[in-house]
């Protein structure tokens, strides 16, 4: 029996997701910038994005259904999924800034950085009015990543390693969607309910303390080897 579109749409983001949870710590570990960092982190970018539309393709059909009670969460996956696939867009393109000195307004860096920061504005705004904590807080997740982005590309770089920081930061946030996406997934198995808010927000919570650690880390490094100036 053929599967209908909504299938096929399904079957394809369970696949890309799959690898992108296979191949996410491969580039942590890897040597950075060697060839297996690379390649992995190109196969793991293109999962997410892959992910990602085959998510908002499987929102789109649940926005368009006749079950009203669905439109929340639809809404809601969304805009993670635009979340997670602008920190892993941005996280590729800043590669090509490394020598920046200026301002950086390219109409293709700064589309994916609005449209998260609108997106969570309305999110937001849309968790006020359901008394949705869990809204609320993916809001502002995506509103000081958003923010983040565009200062990066709108301010001339601060150190010559600027781009490494937005890079890391970028990726590691692509990382810890890919395992909050896991989690939830698999949330019933677990014998929890479906959106514990602890279970969305603690690999963002532990991911963060860690994204701050790993960054003090190399600032310390690259401190050492004087390579803060330009």
């Amino acid at each position: 029996m053929a599967m209908t579109l909504d299938e096929v749409v399904r079957t394809c983001h369970f696949a890309a997701g799959s690898v992108a949870l296979a191949t996410f710590a491969i580039p942590l570990v890897a040597r950075k910038g060697g060839p297996l960092h690379r390649r992995v982190g190109w196969v793991y970018a293109s999962a997410m994005w892959l992910a990602a539309v085959s998510a908002w393709v499987t929102c789109g059909f649940r926005l368009r259904d006749d079950d009203p009670g669905n439109d929340l969460g639809a809404l809601f996956l969304l805009f993670v999924g635009v979340l997670a696939a602008n920190a892993a867009f941005v996280g590729i393109r800043v590669l090509r800034s490394k020598g920046r000195t200026g301002r950086h307004g390219k109409a293709i860096d700064l589309a994916g950085p609005l449209l998260l920061l609108l997106g969570s504005v309305g999110m937001a705004g849309l968790g006020v009015q359901r008394s949705a904590l869990l809204l609320v807080a993916f809001a502002g997740l995506g509103g000081l990543l958003s923010v983040g982005q565009l200062r990066f590309w709108l301010r001339p770089p601060v150190t010559r390693m600027d781009w490494w920081y937005e890079h890391m930061v970028n990726m590691l946030t692509a990382c810890i969607a890919t395992v909050t996406a896991f989690l939830v997934v698999n949330i019933s198995r677990l014998g929890l309910q479906e959106y514990s808010l602890y279970v969305w927000l603690a690999p963002g919570v532990l991911g963060g303390v860690g994204i701050s650690l790993w960054e003090r880390y190399y600032r310390r490094k690259f401190a050492a080897r004087g390579m803060t100036e330009h």
